[in-house]
């Protein structure tokens, strides 16, 4: 059961005493359903008046979560009732100007809670689920059902249908020329009353809809050629800007993944995604929608700066394609990450944000309601333009966006008046995220990592002076949400082997409340190895790689220890921080294997997140070498500074980790003497286009960024002990990426290397025991080889 605690004390009880000696850990144990650690809090949010809020966990031994409550001033938390839920608020809402009203989504439904008095009116009960609520200028709520926009008043409960669109010609639209059409209606006047008649009749239907109030409007056509991506209306409800795209778009190629072991007894098969390059992403159109008329206008975008200039022309030509005509394809961001199209509090403009399909651009323009666009900011990239660090909006004026931009080489927050210089509020070489604007509309609150990059807190800026607080000092805070009044802010944090929790804080910083200690009293009791963050000096160019360093508290004096290095995942990800990383199982096993005897290192090499852009871009077009580099420093690092055998190091990781374990091993022969490739990227080739066309571009036209990426072409190189391991349902790297390496393998006549497949597992191993198999192996592996 959650508990309240003091902050120094839960402190201390996540990092452990001084000197206490590491509790020894299994291998059965450190890979056991992750049940026996405790559940961490996976959402979290206020209750309408602030004195509560409201989380849910896991609960033991089943996939069902459950929903507490705990009072902020101190006591137990208590299981929500399952005849309580519908008291219950959520964590996405929306405010009113004055904050005295919230609203929000709760099992698709939109509800209505006044601040003052805490009563909650219900607006819609249905089986399709509402989105992007808000509030209208009238003072009613805005939601929108699939492609369905609704007023609600929340006085006297009455919704009403706003805007209807559909994908379908419009029915009072002409038909296309037809000669034989034409000969009909010429020839048989019978035909020709035919038509009259049924089109007094829609014209008459028309003119009462318009001329009745109480009608609803019209469905609004945007032609059979296209689908609807994403539409948002204006506060005024009198304007929408609806995202399509052109309908049976070519994606490309889908693959089929054989499913073997299932419940029929039958080998089946599942559909997955397209490989890199496949087409790509459709092209994105804006329109803007009179609600009131049902006018649709197309908005141009040919006044976009280098909107018709083709960044990859070179290597285009270089592969033999032809030029690139015309505007280049865009996406409006919101399809990927949310919030594409924000309108300004009154409906008079809206701002929209484009990115370019080949991932150079960034664009965020204006929108008038009469259709005008205005270019508000360009970033552009030789790299790729960061999916992360593009949240913006509208300052309460209604006239000045704040946006987030890598410009300067690291996310930073800005504001921008017109389509003037914008404006930096925060700078540095760190890394501003997920801002927040202040309850007076005055500031804002973000997540900041300006002390260090793996200290990660929630600061504060004022608009005006630009003066910026850091507000809390829990060093590993995950995100925040500000109270209703605006007073306090509920941050989940967590630590090296403390799953995230929930304390309070005043807006205005100072002490933290802790609310919930979620562990169990098993995992609480163990002393663990406490990762070393270490800045390891790189001799390749890249001043320093931020690592964790796992080792004996006291090493024996002239003993050579065996060297693991784990390798994180996803490439762009950060690992190093003081958080509780999403590889607790590997944390453990590395307390393992200083147990065992061994030194570790985890670094966060070029590529990873939290070091700004020209770290996040260092790989570009050249995947698998700088990463490389950064290993070997780091095995440098170990043998000058923490003892280590140069002689017997090894390296393990999964998906972008077993990518690394396979350059490190096929590009570096007798470097590392054994390692494990998990889940691992073989060829890019076969990767997923958003991820891989960011960094390598396309093969059809950057065939030699492939080439120089893909470990299968190094394949010759191996020479040390290898282990594949690799789920044969994964629908992220296929478990053809690991076939297709054996087969490379057995054709180059190697030895020393082995693949375990495992039958039930997707991308994320989900099964105690398939995790234990695959880590029994890699200890067996180390054990065999690095001693």
């Amino acid at each position: 059961m959650p508990r309240f605690l003091p902050l120094s004390l839960l402190l201390l009880a996540a990092v452990g005493g001084a000197h206490a000696a590491p509790t020894p850990i299994t291998i059965e144990q450190a890979m056991a359903d992750p049940d026996w650690i405790g559940p961490p809090v996976e959402s979290a949010w206020w209750s309408w008046n602030g004195q509560q809020v409201e989380y849910t966990l896991k609960r033991q031994g089943s996939p069902v979560r459950d929903t507490f409550r705990q009072p902020v001033a101190g006591g137990a938390a208590q299981q929500v009732a399952d005849d309580q839920r519908g008291t219950l608020d959520a964590a996405n809402r929306a405010y009113d100007r004055q904050r005295q009203r919230m609203a929000f989504v709760r099992n698709g439904d939109v509800f209505v809670r006044d601040l003052r008095s805490g009563a909650l009116t219900q607006l819609t009960r249905g089986n399709e689920s509402a989105s992007n609520v808000a509030f209208a200028n009238d003072g009613g709520v805005l939601w929108n059902v699939g492609n369905d926009w609704y007023h609600g008043d929340a006085g006297s409960g009455a919704t009403a249908l706003v805007a209807q669109l559909k994908a379908e010609k419009n029915p009072a639209d002409a038909p296309k020329a037809d000669v034989l059409r034409d000969q009909q209606l010429h020839a048989l006047e019978t035909l020709r009353r035919d038509r009259a008649q049924r089109e007094a009749l829609r014209e008459q239907g028309e003119r009462w809809r318009q001329s009745d109030p109480t009608r609803a409007p019209g469905p609004v056509y945007l032609g059979a050629d296209v689908e609807i991506v994403d539409s948002a209306l204006s506060p005024d409800a009198t304007h929408l800007i609806v995202v399509t795209k052109p309908k049976g778009f070519d994606e490309g190629r889908g693959g089929k993944m054989p499913l073997y072991v299932t419940e029929s007894g039958y080998e089946e098969s599942e559909d997955t995604r397209e490989r890199v390059g496949r087409n790509g992403f459709a092209p994105h159109a804006l329109w803007l929608v009179d609600a009131a008329t049902g006018e649709v206008k197309p908005l141009a975008l040919d006044a976009l700066p280098g909107i018709a200039t083709d960044p990859l022309a070179a290597l285009r030509k270089a592969a033999g394609k032809e030029p690139l005509k015309g505007n280049r394809g865009v996406q409006v961001m919101g399809d990927f990450m949310g919030g594409g199209i924000q309108w300004n509090a009154d409906g008079s403009q809206a701002a929209v944000m484009l990115r370019a399909n080949d991932n150079k651009d960034r664009w965020i323009v204006g929108v008038d309601a009469g259709g005008r666009l205005q270019n508000r900011h360009r970033l552009t990239d030789p790299g790729w333009i960061n999916w992360s660090f593009n949240d913006f909006g509208w300052m309460d004026d209604g006239r000045t966006l704040w946006l987030l931009s890598e410009e300067s080489g690291w996310s930073h927050l800005y504001t921008q008046s017109g389509s003037g210089k914008p404006r930096a509020l925060t700078g540095g070489q760190w890394e501003t995220s997920a801002p927040e604007l202040s309850a007076d509309g005055k500031g804002f609150f973000f997540l900041c990592n300006q002390q260090a990059p793996h200290d990660y807190e929630v600061c504060s800026v004022d608009a005006a002076s630009g003066q910026v607080r850091e507000l809390t000092d829990l060093n590993g805070v995950e995100d925040f949400s500000l109270s209703p009044d605006g007073s306090q802010l509920l941050v989940r944090y967590s630590g090296a082997y403390l799953p995230p929790q929930l304390a309070v804080v005043p807006a205005t910083g100072g002490s933290a409340r802790v609310l919930t200690d979620t562990r169990s009293a098993g995992f609480k009791a163990r002393q663990w190895v406490q990762p070393q963050l270490v800045a390891v000096p790189s001799q390749h160019g890249a001043g320093h790689v931020w690592a964790k360093y796992y080792g004996p508290e006291h090493k024996e004096p002239g003993k050579k220890y065996p060297i693991v290095m784990f390798v994180h995942g996803a490439g762009y990800l950060q690992n190093v921080h003081q958080r509780y990383p999403t590889y607790f199982r590997e944390q453990m096993f590395h307390n393992l294997l200083v147990q065992q005897g061994y030194i570790v290192l985890d670094m966060d090499y070029r590529g990873s997140e939290g070091y700004g852009r020209d770290w996040r871009t260092a790989i570009y077009r050249n995947m698998g070498h700088p990463e490389l580099e950064d290993y070997q420093d780091g095995l440098d690092w170990l043998v000058r500074e923490q003892q280590g055998d140069r002689d017997h190091a090894g390296i393990y990781g999964g998906s972008y980790g077993g990518f690394m374990t396979f350059m490190a091993l096929y590009r570096a022969p007798g470097t590392f003497k054994a390692g494990a490739a998990l889940r691992p990227v073989g060829d890019w080739h076969q990767y997923n286009h958003g991820y891989t066309s960011n960094i390598l571009n396309t093969p059809d036209i950057d065939p030699e960024a492939y080439r120089v990426s893909s470990p299968i072409e190094y394949a010759d190189g191996l020479q040390d002990h290898l282990l594949i391991a690799h789920g044969m349902i994964d629908d992220n790297v296929f478990f053809q990426d690991s076939v297709n390496m054996t087969q490379r393998l057995i054709e180059l006549h190697k030895d020393n290397w082995s693949i375990a497949p495992y039958p039930l597992e997707r991308h994320g191993f989900t099964r105690a025991d398939s995790w234990l198999d695959e880590y029994k192996r890699i200890l067996r592996l180390f054990e065999e080889n690095l001693k």
